[in-house]
């Protein structure tokens, strides 16, 4: 498939602009018109777009849909599919709605190709920045199945999961970033610009300075005078980390020693099997086979381990192997869902036992965080006061030696 550009107006009047994937120009040209389009330009895009002509979210009003969107609009989905509303009508309705413009942009044009004869789940296809390719796999088992109103209820309680999942995982970290760089902050400028003018009044004092206050001197002096260079350097540094992370091997070394850090590594463990087993089991009830369900998992997972680990699982279950057997060999899976997924296997009740673990590894993640955000803040606060008090003690010692002295 290739990206077009096109230049349009409606039978209006009123001027269009944007992209559409198509397998070649001509095909291109026709999915324009079946949406009533009269072309007035159309060439293929760009490889990559120039940095001075990407769009901003943050200054464009928040073009980009979030996964809160996505859930929202397959409950209304549901809705409307229960009232028996057909599905034209119910993409405008919710497309007027919508506060977002690419996704009402998305889904006027996701109307338009159904009315040219398109399938739901190949026009939600043309739009990949807004629906996952488990997504539309899950809506394509709907139609496939006549349960489109079922399939959307899933696809809305999963999703719904997921986003409850990702923000008690995020909504743990903020607190102790956002102390930690408090402090960093602070730090910060206590060294560059409280202690030099405090080391000035030592020297010229002639009073003798205790060796850890020369080493808080030393440090601060350092600071000021490479500080800017330290800081080049992070960035440096933070930028080749996240391209190398974009990497395929990079993102599977970093994923890999993430998993392997003491604390982070279980919680990081069960929030990957938690969102595995949901993937796999909603995929499985919405009809969607074995086999696709692992591949589509994989691609949705998140996580580069758990990526291959699914791959070769799959490609272990395509050779003849049960899936129990094939999650078996890979140590990042853990033992209690390879026997709950045997036991599945056997009790013909796969779906289930992936329901019940998922339900039961989302409750441990989000007791793990709580446990944890009640433990990091008062370590937080102890050591962020030690670190304090350290250069207080460190700065105000020798001027009390000077006082007394006097």
């Amino acid at each position: 498939m290739s990206l077009f550009n096109y230049q349009a107006r409606t039978p209006a009047g009123e001027a269009k602009s944007g992209t559409i994937e198509a397998p070649n120009l001509e095909l291109a040209v026709t999915a324009l018109q079946r949406r009533s389009l009269i072309i007035l330009s159309l060439s293929p895009a760009q490889d990559e777009e120039p940095w001075y002509q990407a769009d901003i979210s943050f200054f464009s009003g928040g073009g980009r849909v979030k996964l809160k969107d996505i859930v929202i609009l397959s409950r209304q989905m549901a809705t409307l599919f229960e009232a028996r509303v057909p599905v034209i009508d119910s993409l405008k309705v919710l497309a007027a709605e919508t506060a977002r413009p690419k996704l009402k942009e998305a889904l006027a044009a996701i109307s338009q190709d159904i009315q040219g004869g398109l399938s739901i789940a190949q026009s939600l296809s043309r739009h990949p920045d807004v629906f996952s390719t488990f997504y539309v796999n899950m809506v394509r088992s709907g139609e496939e199945s006549g349960k489109l109103e079922e399939i959307f209820s899933y696809l809305a309680d999963y999703l719904e999961r997921n986003y409850e999942l990702i923000s008690k995982a995020r909504g743990a970290l903020i607190y102790p970033a956002f102390v930690f760089s408090v402090f960093i902050i602070v730090m910060s400028l206590m060294f560059v610009l409280v202690i030099p003018q405090i080391t000035q009044i030592l020297i010229e004092s002639g009073v003798e300075i205790p060796l850890y206050t020369r080493i808080i001197m030393n440090m601060s002096n350092f600071m000021r005078s490479f500080g800017i260079f330290i800081l080049m350097l992070f960035a440096v540094a933070g930028v080749g980390l996240w391209r190398y992370s974009k990497t395929e091997k990079g993102g599977f070394i970093i994923a890999s020693f993430f998993l392997d850090l003491p604390l982070v590594g279980p919680i990081l463990q069960k929030f990957y099997v938690a969102r595995f087993t949901d993937n796999f089991e909603t995929l499985i009830a919405g009809g969607v086979t074995i086999l696709r369900s692992l591949e589509l998992t994989g691609e949705v997972v998140g996580n580069p381990v758990y990526k291959k680990m699914i791959e070769e699982a799959g490609d272990a279950v395509k050779g003849g192997a049960q899936i129990s057997e094939a999650f078996a060999r890979h140590k990042d899976m853990p033992a209690l869902v390879i026997q709950m997924i045997k036991i599945g296997e056997e009790t013909g009740k796969l779906g289930f036992m992936l329901k019940t673990m998922a339900r039961f590894y989302r409750k441990e993640v989000e007791n793990t965080v709580d446990s944890m955000v009640g433990l990091i803040e008062p370590i937080m606060i102890i050591l962020l006061g030690l670190g304090v008090g350290i250069l207080v003690v460190s700065v105000l010692m020798p001027i009390y030696n000077l006082s007394s002295a006097i």
